[in-house]
């Protein structure tokens, strides 16, 4: 089993969220999170007065998937969220060692 963690760009999810689902991911946890990364921030204008940002609002997706879907939701997310600029995201593979479904017990990819 694998857990994928995703960065992307706010305005991205839905479609990241409908490509998933197309290709079988059944579920996921959302958080919306700040950072930066190359980009290294930006410059914004407040009510008159420019000020520069140097974390800025991103999406992570978090999924725990099996080892046979793992290609399949790395290029998901990879086609979906691109932009082709600076500050498109991210995309980090764990292994993941045990899953336990509480409502069940079932553990591994049974699961999932």
């Amino acid at each position: 089993m694998k857990f994928i963690i995703a960065i992307i760009k706010p305005f991205k999810l839905d479609e990241v969220r409908e490509a998933l689902g197309a290709i079988g991911v059944a579920g996921m946890t959302v958080s919306e999170v700040k950072g930066f990364g190359r980009q290294k921030g930006q410059t914004e204008i407040y009510r008159g007065a420019e000020y520069t940002t140097n974390m800025l609002p991103k999406v992570k997706i978090e999924i725990a998937t099996t080892d046979d879907m793992t290609p399949k939701v790395i290029e998901a997310i990879q086609q979906t969220a691109s932009t082709e600029a600076i500050g498109d995201g991210k995309v980090f593979v764990i292994d993941l060692d045990s899953a336990t479904r509480i409502r069940t017990g079932e553990t591994g990819d049974m699961a999932l």
